[in-house]
């Protein structure tokens, strides 16, 4: 997968940026705009995340790390009763 998580907080904090740049500072509802789609992303995130949970699947599409041979590391997805 090409954008993961740490693209979008990249993205964001650009933004932030440029919202502060004295000499020429974004636009407030282009800063919006990246704002709301910032939150589409986000939630869409979360329900993987949850339907993850729900149906005990550890492989997502891998825009939130997760996968990892490490056992110190929980996978997505596993019950959270599990990782006690």
């Amino acid at each position: 997968m090409k954008n993961k998580i740490e693209d979008l907080r990249n993205h964001l904090f650009a933004t932030l940026e440029a919202l502060q740049d004295e000499d020429a500072p974004m636009d407030i509802d282009r800063a919006k705009a990246i704002a709301s789609v910032a939150n589409v992303v986000v939630e869409s995130a979360k329900t993987e995340v949850k339907y993850l949970e729900v149906t005990g699947q550890t492989q997502g599409t891998g825009f939130i790390p997760g996968q990892s041979d490490d056992p110190g590391i929980p996978r997505l997805g596993t019950p959270r009763r599990a990782l006690k």
